[in-house]
């Protein structure tokens, strides 16, 4: 367990830490055909109300310029979810929320849910009544925040890190190893990457998209990317990364890992992090894919 330590954490000091990471504002990109008219598409609305470590002004800045240049009409939620409040919007989009006794990096257990029981209740009965959530909730603390939201639509989000057993800093999800999962929004891809996240099971009703294997070991740390030999941990078999479902008359995207989606210059030399990597390239069909099944009524 210890080389996992070792070179996870190299890893994080190089890329991850929030000082050394700027969003990236460029046009790296390409869009031929938008899904809408400019500035006519569904509302989307990104929250940024529970400590969210990737939000619409910050390190979600190319999630939304990418979502923008799609005819997409772009809000940013700045308070508690009410059922006023959700009416603001068409598909909400929560990337890595944190309780507040986790901010600042304070990333350790306990956990608790970002959401209040009365904000988690408001947000199911407004899915079930006809909108579109986009849950992402990255590696431990992240996904610990997330998991009771996760669970009022059936998903089980473990707190952990899924972390691949070959030691690679990029994951490949591909379709000919049957991890990239045939479906409507995956269509015309055959392989996409993530950065080290979490992992979850999916109810019966939900729909696998990018699955884990006897390639990945989750780890559950009692602290981010401290892992030592009594770290806990169980193999990724059965496990997903990025699955979908119906809920009643509304629909529920969920993502184990957040840098997929979005796009960094990290360090003194500003090297790129997330879509605007070579690797990622396909990255940013499947987030337009996803955000167009989302808007679908």
């Amino acid at each position: 367990m210890a080389r996992f330590a070792i070179l996870y954490l190299l890893f994080f000091i190089t890329t991850a830490l929030p000082a050394q990471q700027i969003p990236d504002t460029s046009r790296f990109f390409s869009i031929g055909t938008p899904r809408f008219a400019a500035g006519e598409g569904p509302v989307v609305m990104i929250d940024a109300a529970h400590n969210n470590f990737h939000t619409l002004e910050g390190r979600y800045r190319a999630f939304g310029n990418i979502l923008e240049a799609d005819g997409y009409r772009l809000l940013s939620n700045e308070e508690p979810f009410t059922a006023e409040a959700l009416k603001r919007c068409d598909i909400l989009v929560i990337s890595n929320p944190l309780h507040a006794s986790n901010n600042q990096g304070a990333w350790h257990l306990p956990t608790p849910s970002a959401f209040s029981a009365e904000e988690i209740r408001a947000v199911e009965q407004w899915v079930a009544g006809g909108g579109s959530l986009f849950l992402i909730a990255d590696h431990m603390p992240f996904a610990g925040a997330a998991a009771e939201l996760g669970r009022a639509f059936g998903f089980e989000i473990l707190n952990s890190f899924a972390l691949d057993n070959r030691q690679r800093q990029v994951e490949y999800f591909t379709r000919q190893k049957g991890l990239l999962r045939e479906s409507p929004i995956t269509e015309g891809l055959d392989s996409i990457v993530t950065f080290t996240g979490s992992a979850f099971l999916i109810p019966t009703t939900a729909a696998p998209l990018i699955s884990l294997d006897e390639h990945y070991t989750i780890l559950m740390p009692v602290e981010a990317w401290n892992f030592t030999d009594d770290t806990p941990f169980m193999r990724g078999s059965g496990l997903h990364q990025l699955a979908s479902r119906v809920y009643g008359r509304g629909k529920v995207m969920l993502s184990g890992e957040a840098a997929m989606f979005s796009a960094q210059l990290a360090g003194p030399r500003q090297e790129p992090v997330g879509l605007n990597t070579p690797e990622a390239s396909r990255n940013v069909q499947l987030l337009r894919n996803i955000i167009a099944w989302l808007a679908e009524r």
